[in-house]
């Protein structure tokens, strides 16, 4: 058994530091705080005994009426099979319902439940005061002005993310 060190002997060591060549990266940086925010979600969804796909799944069909699996599984960048267990839990819970598609039988067709609504919206709250703490440290108007740039680089990387983006709109909240 090692013996614990008294604590006036373990001198303190400066906190380790990324890289400068790393740390003037904006791809670097927004990666890594990426990283961070999705970390945190992961963390207060599955507190709740949910995933954070199962949030971003419930998210998209509150958006519409029903949803192909395939749409779904597109719009997530999900492996169809991996969707499909997604799905039978969310429909084991009353959350969602799948239906043969009736103009095309060989799909399914997803719809939200209202118990499925109700689970959104705390899921939702939940990752947006996550947000909102991981944002503290900018003011409302440079929140606003971030969210702006992202949109504009999604807009240009992966449209997925924003298909009504209209680039010349003063406020995207």
């Amino acid at each position: 058994m090692t013996a614990i060190p008294d604590t006036e002997a373990v001198t303190s060591r400066p906190m380790a530091r990324v890289a400068k060549e790393l740390s003037e990266s904006s791809g670097f940086l927004l990666a890594r705080l990426g990283t961070d925010v999705k970390a945190k979600a992961i963390a207060r969804v599955e507190q709740a005994g949910y995933e954070l796909y199962d949030y971003s799944v419930l998210a998209i069909l509150a958006e519409g009426d029903r949803e192909t699996q395939a749409a779904i599984a597109d719009a997530l960048g999900l492996d169809p099979s991996r969707l499909v267990a997604l799905l039978d839990s969310l429909e084991k819970r009353g959350l969602v319902i799948r239906q043969r598609d009736p103009q095309d039988r060989r799909r399914h067709v997803v719809s939200i439940t209202a118990e499925g609504k109700r689970i959104h919206a705390r899921l939702r709250n939940l990752t947006r005061e996550v947000e909102a703490d991981f944002f503290t440290p900018l003011d409302p108007e440079n929140r606003k002005l971030f969210h702006t740039l992202l949109m504009q680089l999604v807009a240009h990387h992966d449209p997925r993310c924003a298909p009504d983006l209209d680039l010349g709109a003063p406020s995207l909240t």
